[in-house]
């Protein structure tokens, strides 16, 4: 198994349209992160126009980047950034990481830490922002490895955050600074 994950070919990068057969790979991601209990709020998968639209909206959204991870060609996850909306100039600064995902098949890889790496860039680089936000369930515990092994500071606990499975679990915060400081 090692050996293919070594042979298998990774690319990170932002999506701006979608070509061939993009937007069904990061339906079909989608569903399988969510069936597996990583997707971004969703518990069961919805109809598939549903996430068909729903992607297709997030590229429209002047203020949101979608990153995502290839493996061998197909996406197999994603994450988005997201600015502070217009009227919240206080909050201009910063910018928010959300439904971020590998799909179960694809991980191993290196796709989330990529990227992550990657939407740290866009925030830096394109948009000028100097923190990033985050939240998750205090059950995704891979993600918060990733999370708090790429420096990023757990700021607070929310002990009511979500409900899964008829059971109320906690969530965490986490911010990071890009500029080095704090």
């Amino acid at each position: 198994m090692s050996d293919l994950k070594s042979k298998a070919k990774v690319v990170i990068e932002r999506l701006t349209q979608f070509a061939g057969t993009d937007l069904d790979d990061l339906c079909d991601a989608t569903e399988t992160a969510i069936v597996e209990g990583g997707g971004f709020g969703w518990l069961k998968p919805p109809p598939r126009h549903i996430l068909e639209n729903y992607w297709k909206g997030v590229l429209l959204i002047p203020d949101r980047r979608l990153v995502v991870g290839r493996l061998d060609g197909a996406i197999a996850g994603s994450a988005q950034l997201s600015k502070a909306p217009r009227n919240n100039e206080a909050q201009r600064f910063a910018g928010t990481i959300t439904a971020a995902f590998v799909a179960p098949w694809a991980r191993g890889h290196g796709l989330a830490r990529g990227m992550i790496v990657e939407v740290e860039r866009l925030a830096r680089e394109e948009l000028g922002l100097v923190v990033l936000n985050l939240d998750l369930r205090a059950t995704q515990r891979a993600a918060i490895s990733l999370y708090e092994g790429l420096n990023y500071r757990r700021w607070g606990t929310h002990p009511d955050y979500a409900q899964v499975g008829g059971e109320i679990v906690p969530g965490h915060y986490y911010y990071k600074r890009l500029d080095g400081q704090g």
